[in-house]
């Protein structure tokens, strides 16, 4: 058995190698059979993306009709097929013309109460085709995501909500007491996203990244990852610091060294060994606290 060798890497490309946009387009004509093959299907979808992650270019004609063409695999109740689907469309979104056309159909997949991955993934898509001006249509949609109970919906809307904010930063500011509610959930991953999407907002604001830093470090948060980057907030406070700040936070990282995560304690550790002018005092605990068994 060979691990790495060249025939394993002619057989990963093999698949694809011979994949011409031309054949596959005609191939996408398999989306409008009834009843849908989910298998058949998922191989042509397979192909569409190699082609669009290889630059392969493609006609605004061309990604219109294929786009229009897979919508109607929305049919189909197949959980993997379904999951295809939302790839494709998150790639067209950029390429094809009125893609907004396939919102009523993410909006009900977000409103399903049936399978997770439905939702969440919808969410990502929905995100991706919405535009500004139809942003405030689907705001109460992902306010509801963003509390949701389940993690992997929360995160989503999490994740879109960032994305979303470089465009339209002013209605996603107005979403910060959802923020704050998925901050003190009990998900994990979900912290860590909520705090992400908080700086986010915030981070313009000085004084409230401060406070953001102060209320978030006093044990709520379950995430170590969250606190990794409460961590380097912490730290770019620092190095924008006129002194009056300096050493209330270098006790929070110093307190940090004691975490029960290593990660947590070498994140502390690292960022005190890059505060400007510290002294071999102050060094000494991140160089004993990174080095503990």
């Amino acid at each position: 058995m060979s691990y790495g060798g060249k025939k394993d890497e002619d057989s990963d490309t093999g698949a694809f190698f011979h994949v011409d946009k031309s054949t596959v387009l005609q191939e996408a004509r398999a989306f409008n059979e009834t009843p849908i093959n989910s298998r058949k299907c998922r191989a042509i979808l397979t192909k569409i993306l190699y082609l669009l992650y290889q630059s392969e270019p493609f006609q605004i004609r061309e990604a219109t009709e294929t786009f229009f063409s897979i919508t109607k695999l929305f049919q189909s109740q197949d959980v993997a097929l379904r999951q295809m689907v939302y790839l494709t469309i998150k790639e067209f979104a950029n390429i094809a013309d009125d893609v907004i056309m396939v919102t009523s159909s993410l909006t009900k997949d977000m409103n399903s109460r049936g399978d997770v991955i439905y939702r969440a993934n919808a969410i990502r898509a929905l995100c991706t085709v919405t535009d500004s001006s139809m942003l405030q249509s689907i705001e109460r949609l992902l306010l509801q995501a963003i509390v949701d109970k389940q993690p992997s919906v929360a995160s989503g809307a999490l994740v879109s909500a960032f994305h979303l904010s470089s465009q339209n930063r002013e209605v996603v500011k107005r979403w910060v007491k959802e923020v704050h509610q998925a901050v003190d959930s009990k998900g994990a991953i979900t912290q860590y996203h909520a705090l992400g999407l908080l700086y986010q907002i915030r981070q313009h604001d000085r004084m409230a990244v401060i406070k953001l830093v102060q209320n978030y470090s006093k044990g709520s948060l379950r995430s170590p990852l969250a606190y990794c980057m409460l961590i380097r907030y912490a730290c770019k406070i620092l190095d924008e610091d006129d002194g009056s700040a300096s050493r209330p936070l270098y006790e929070l990282l110093e307190s940090w060294l004691r975490h029960k995560h290593d990660m947590v304690v070498y994140e502390a550790a690292r960022a005190i060994c890059n505060i400007k002018d510290i002294s071999t005092k102050d060094l000494f605990p991140a160089v004993s606290g990174a080095s503990r068994p």
